[in-house]
């Protein structure tokens, strides 16, 4: 690294600000697809099948702007990020995404699903580039040590993106919480927010051109071939990824119309609901970032006990400014509770913890199938927080042992996040086929595969000698 490219020591606070606003970005814009999904699907007659295109639209994207980007730096034999860095990165980035949404007033005037849905397939080509540039960007602004703490940072940031982006989104399109406002709400409803949101990530793209940050990049090539694909726990891993992100997604995606149909909730006045499975995420992951502070031990087991509980209450004071009734929401307490005590026996190791998170997943899953009424809704959401800390443990233990192939198999396991747009997809035509309630087996079937990934990757790292509970912070996609 040259000395023009060379990353500070110290962490570059102000920077750093400017930079998570993207990570807020992307939470925002994938949580309120749950509220696209059910206003498409009544207003055009569609299936759950076909509503389910817009999150398949949206990831696929990732996927896509994987392969452009390693096509991209085939033909200029380097990395495309190393020719042009980080920050011009983030800011072509948001152009695209910014262009994505120019297609929604289209989409909205000629009421147009393929126009629509090409408008969140070029806003997910947007956010493709600027997750692969933001990411390495947040370690570079300080001590490459304490790279991991402000990735939760950033992680922090995203998951109130998608805990508040439902909401405004849903007021913005339907404005009253009340049937009539579902009724009368039309497609047109959607032009002026995603305008709106366009011209933020125009007004952002330039903040990020005139703002005082360096232009980090790095001179590492581009690796040849796929040699990372040897390691068995890589290959195993970009399927646990997959499914991760996949069921991550679809819980959501397809509680809109969960709603619908078992609890005769319009969407006009679901999206305290569907934006209490986004907080789960956020409630999950705020008492895993504790960790990556190295607090006391008296302390961090006390904060690990309050933040969830604080990241519970900023979900719950949101929707009180909406104007929702949260009355029937503060028995979820409990399910934040068993997911406390599941952090704690999991000891902060990547192996166990997977394994108890997705048996509580899996658990969660089979009382929402089994039961009825709000205990099966709120296990449904409760997914959320199972999934919450799976991203960094899956993540850690497929590179663990790659060494130098370690940035390929890094590629590769972000190029699975596709995952979310492949399984809602599925888990849709399974709702067409036998409904919407039991459609949540696909759920099931993740966690169970991401339980036994995590027992099959303990006995391949130890054939090659290496230690699988090393700890592992919170964070994640």
């Amino acid at each position: 690294m040259n000395k023009s490219t060379q990353a500070p020591i110290k962490t570059q606070w102000s920077q750093f600000g400017t930079l998570i606003t993207v990570f807020f970005f992307w939470g925002f814009v994938a949580a309120s697809n749950g509220i696209l999904i059910p206003l498409f699907k009544d207003k055009l007659s569609l299936s759950q099948t076909q509503a389910q295109l817009i999150d398949f639209a949206f990831y696929v994207a990732y996927f896509i702007g994987s392969l452009i980007y390693f096509a991209v730096g085939k033909a200029i034999g380097q990395d495309p990020l190393n020719k042009i860095g980080y920050k011009s990165g983030i800011v072509y980035g948001l152009i695209i995404s910014a262009i994505g949404t120019l297609l929604f007033y289209p989409a909205a005037q000629f009421h147009s699903y393929p126009l629509l849905l090409s408008g969140l397939f070029i806003v997910g080509l947007g956010f493709s580039l600027q997750q692969t540039s933001a990411q390495p960007f947040a370690i570079a602004l300080g001590d490459p040590a304490t790279g991991s703490q402000r990735l939760n940072l950033g992680g922090g940031i995203n998951n109130l993106g998608t805990t508040i982006g439902p909401v405004i989104i849903s007021f913005a399109i339907f404005g009253a919480l009340s049937e009539d406002a579902a009724k009368n709400a039309t497609i047109d409803s959607v032009k002026v927010p995603y305008l709106i949101l366009g011209a933020v990530f125009l007004l952002f793209a330039l903040i990020f051109k005139m703002a005082n940050m360096p232009n980090v990049s790095n001179e590492e090539k581009m690796e040849k071939g796929f040699a990372a694909l040897k390691y068995p726990q890589l290959v195993l891993g970009m399927v646990a990824i997959f499914v991760y992100v996949g069921v991550e997604v679809s819980i959501g995606s397809n509680l809109g119309e969960l709603l619908k149909v078992k609890f005769g909730m319009d969407a006009s006045n679901n999206s305290h609901f569907i934006s209490l499975f986004w907080a789960s995420m956020m409630i999950g992951r705020w008492a895993g970032a504790v960790a990556a502070f190295d607090p006391p031990k008296n302390l961090k087991t006390l904060l690990t006990i309050i933040m969830p509980y604080v990241a519970f209450g900023i979900y719950i004071l949101v929707n009180i400014l909406r104007g929702s009734d949260v009355s029937d929401l503060y028995v979820y307490g409990i399910c934040i509770a068993i997911m406390i005590a599941a952090y704690f026996l999991s000891q902060d190791k990547p192996v166990k913890m997977l394994i108890i998170y997705a048996s509580l997943g899996c658990a969660a899953m089979l009382i929402g199938l089994f039961t009825s009424g709000f205990v099966s809704l709120f296990a449904f959401i409760s997914g959320g927080l199972f999934c919450s800390v799976m991203w960094p443990c899956i993540f850690s233990l497929a590179v663990a042992g790659l060494g130098k192939h370690t940035s390929q198999g890094s590629a590769f396991l972000i190029m699975m996040i596709l995952g979310g747009a492949i399984i809602p997809l599925i888990q849709g035509k399974v709702a067409d086929i036998i409904g919407i309630k039991e459609s949540y087996w696909i759920a099931f079937i993740c966690f169970v595969y991401i339980g036994w990934f995590a027992f099959k990757v303990k006995a391949v790292l130890q054939k090659q000698g290496i230690d699988f509970d090393s700890q592992v912070s919170g964070g994640g996609h």
